[in-house]
């Protein structure tokens, strides 16, 4: 439980920036979708307890099958950081392109305002939908699932930072870390942005693997997903793309074509179009 000890310890600081940020720019707030983004939060963390409760035990037994003998060292602190915010790289690309997966995490793009409640905007549904999946290569080399998800509380924790419109770009930071800039870009529905940046802490994955473009002010972020579902209430902005995805799975007549759907990229429950 030490993720949700740490989210729970850093949450004073959250809220600070929140109001902060309110009261310096209200104009980025809309009352209705921040009231909304904060039982999100409240219900995506009771989940994940919730989960991490119940899958701990297969965590440690997975464990002792680990390759390596890793104790708690500076260094090895520093690739744990490393191979996770890797790791939070592909689970984040998969997110936009895996139906099942986009299914959770529709909720967080599904608000059209950009503030640091934003970050709060959070499925209930990532357990159901596999997000710890990504993490069970670090624990079968060898790092503790205590530490695994600790490191993945503080690389979460850093990215509530980049929910913001208050921050311009950043110099040289924005060259290795991801920034309010990037994430911007990530959270824009503009063709050009689209299924960009899906940098954690550090940029340099979408650098290597070509799906960084920059912030341009002569293309302002339109924030939002493909086919608004322009509501407000926390159940509806979390099933709505479950219950499409349902739909289209049953539509399908064989086995393989229902997994082809829950594989495949997904579409919008409003349009048809990509969220």
């Amino acid at each position: 439980m030490n993720s949700e000890i740490v989210l729970l310890a850093l949450s004073p600081l959250f809220l600070a920036f929140v109001c902060y940020e309110f009261f310096a720019h209200g104009d980025f707030y809309d009352m209705k979708d921040s009231l909304a983004n904060g039982v999100l939060a409240l219900l995506h963390q009771g989940a994940d307890a919730i989960a991490l409760l119940l899958l701990m035990p297969l965590f440690y037994w997975l464990h002792q099958y680990r390759v390596f003998e890793i104790s708690i060292t500076p260094w090895s602190l520093f690739i744990a950081f490393l191979l996770q915010d890797f790791l939070y790289y592909w689970f984040h690309k998969a997110s936009h392109h895996i139906h099942w997966l986009w299914a959770a995490h529709v909720v967080h793009h599904s608000s059209t305002r950009m503030n640091f409640s934003t970050a709060f905007r959070q499925s209930l549904m990532y357990p159901v939908a596999g997000m710890w999946l990504f993490w069970l290569p670090m624990i079968i080399i060898g790092f503790e699932p205590a530490t695994v998800f600790t490191v993945v509380a503080l690389n979460l924790a850093y990215q509530f930072f980049v929910h913001t419109q208050m921050v311009d770009k950043l110099g040289w930071f924005e060259q290795v870390f991801n920034t309010p800039s990037h994430h911007r870009v990530h959270h824009a529905t503009n063709a050009a942005y689209l299924d960009k940046n899906f940098a954690g802490v550090l940029i340099i994955w979408d650098k290597l693997f070509g799906t960084f473009v920059n912030e341009d002010k002569d293309n302002p972020c339109r924030y939002g997903i493909i086919g608004q579902i322009k509501s407000n209430n926390p159940i509806t902005i979390t099933f709505h793309q479950w219950l499409h995805l349902i739909k289209m799975v049953k539509q399908q007549h064989g086995f393989q074509q229902k997994i082809n759907v829950l594989l495949s990229y997904p579409s919008s429950s409003v349009n048809g179009d990509k969220p």
